[in-house]
C-alpha cells in the first residue's frame, strides 16, 4: 500500500487548514480565559533530569555533553508538572502552561509522540474548582469555533451542559457490577485476591498473573471508559489511592484520592489532582511505580530529587493537565490528532499508523 501523502503537500494542507486555524483560535481564547482569572502563563524547560515516574509512560532519552566531554542523561519531559510545581514552591499562585510534551510508544488517532499539554495550577484552591474550569473551557472551545456539539467518530457531547459527575467506585458498580472498594483496606492497601474474586463473580476475565492494578486498568478500559462523555461530558473522580499518582487522599475516605479525569465522546481529555505535598509519600509512590516499570519493561527513570525537595515547601494546591490537541479535535470535528498539529512528527515506521 502506498504511503499517505505528506502533511506539507498543498492538497493535504488545504484539508487540514481549517482545523489548524480553529486550533489557533481556541488557544487564544484559552489564554484569554486564564488572563481574565489572574493566571500567569509560564514556559518550562523540555529537558529534565526525570521525565516523570509513571510505570506505563515512556520517554525519549538524550544526554548532556559537558565541556570536559563527560555526559549525563537527560529526558524530554512527558509533562511540565514537576517544573510547574517548583514554581508553586517558588511563590507563584496561579499558573498556566502550554507545553510541548513527548511520549514514546504512542502514535494513533488520539496519540502523537509530541503533543501539546495545557496544565494549570491553583494554589490554595480545591480540585472542585478545576472541575468548574474544565466545564467552562469545553464551552469556550466550542463557542470559539462555532460548534454546537463536541464530536468524535459519530459520538456527540454537549459542551455547554454541566458535566455528569461519577466516582470511580460508582462507575465500577454501574458499568461492571464490581464492588471496587471492597478490595481496598482503610489504609489504601489493595487486595488482589479480593478484586479477582469480585471480577470473576461479575463474569469478567482474570489472568493468573494479573496484579490488582492490571485488573483495575482492564475494567476502566473495557467497561467504564466506553460509557463516559456521551451526550455531555463526564467527570470520573475519586480514584483509589493506589492509582492516585500525585494526588492526595480525600479527607472523607483514605481509600480514595482527590483525582479526576474528564471525558467527552469517550475520549479522555484531562487528568487533575488535589496535589500531594507529602514528599516522603511521593517518594514511596515513585518507588512503587518504578518497581512496576522495571518488572514490566525492564527499565526505570531517575527520581527528580530537586522536585522532591521543592515539594516539602509547596503550598496546598490543585492542578490539571489537559490534552489540548484532543480538545481541538472534538471542537473542530477532526478525526485524527495529526489533523490539528501544524507540523506532525515524521512517520518512522509504516506499522506505526493506527496502533492505539
Amino acid at each position: 500500500m502506498p504511503a499517505a501523502s505528506p502533511w506539507w503537500t498543498p492538497d493535504v494542507h488545504a484539508d487540514r487548514r481549517g482545523f489548524l486555524i480553529g486550533r489557533n483560535r481556541i488557544q487564544a481564547a484559552l489564554r484569554g480565559f486564564f488572563a481574565a482569572r489572574d493566571f500567569v502563563e509560564v514556559d518550562t524547560a523540555t529537558l529534565q533530569i526525570s521525565p516523570g515516574n509513571e510505570a506505563h509512560l515512556h520517554a525519549f532519552a538524550t544526554q548532556a555533553i559537558h565541556h570536559d566531554g563527560s555526559t549525563a542523561p537527560l529526558y524530554l519531559h512527558t509533562s511540565p508538572e514537576f517544573a510547574c510545581k517548583k514554581l508553586l514552591s517558588a511563590g507563584e499562585e496561579r499558573i498556566a502552561c502550554f507545553a510541548h510534551v513527548y511520549r514514546n510508544r504512542e502514535r494513533g488517532p488520539l496519540h502523537h509522540p509530541e503533543f501539546t499539554m495545557l496544565e494549570w495550577y491553583r494554589a490554595g484552591e480545591t480540585y472542585q474548582t478545576l472541575m468548574r474550569d474544565c466545564a467552562e473551557m469545553l464551552g469556550l472551545a466550542a463557542e470559539t469555533v462555532g460548534a454546537r456539539q463536541l464530536t468524535y467518530r459519530g459520538a456527540q457531547a454537549d459542551p455547554f451542559a454541566e458535566p455528569q459527575r461519577i466516582t470511580v467506585a460508582e462507575a465500577f458498580a454501574r458499568f461492571a457490577g464490581v464492588d471496587l472498594l471492597s478490595s481496598i483496606d482503610a489504609g489504601g492497601d489493595t487486595d488482589r485476591e479480593s478484586l479477582a474474586a469480585t471480577l470473576r463473580a461479575a463474569g469478567l476475565r482474570v489472568a493468573d498473573d494479573d496484579t490488582w492494578a492490571d485488573m483495575f486498568s482492564r475494567v476502566i478500559v473495557e467497561k467504564v471508559e466506553p460509557n463516559l462523555g456521551f451526550g455531555r461530558a463526564t467527570i470520573l473522580y475519586e480514584y483509589p489511592v493506589a492509582e492516585a499518582a500525585l494526588a492526595r487522599p480525600t479527607p472523607h475516605d483514605p481509600r480514595v484520592a482527590e483525582r479526576f479525569e474528564l471525558y467527552a465522546c469517550g475520549v479522555e481529555l484531562a487528568n487533575a489532582f488535589g496535589e500531594l505535598t507529602d514528599a516522603s509519600e511521593q517518594r514511596r509512590r515513585f518507588g512503587l511505580e518504578m518497581a512496576e516499570k522495571s518488572r514490566v519493561y525492564g527499565e526505570t527513570y531517575p527520581l527528580d530529587e530537586d522536585f522532591l525537595r521543592a515539594l516539602e515547601i509547596m503550598p496546598q494546591a490543585s492542578g490539571s493537565a489537559l490534552g489540548f490537541d484532543r480538545l481541538v479535535m472534538l471542537a473542530t470535528g477532526a478525526s485524527r490528532i495529526d489533523q490539528v498539529i501544524w507540523a506532525p512528527v515524521a512517520e518512522t515506521s509504516p506499522l506505526s499508523e493506527g496502533r492505539k
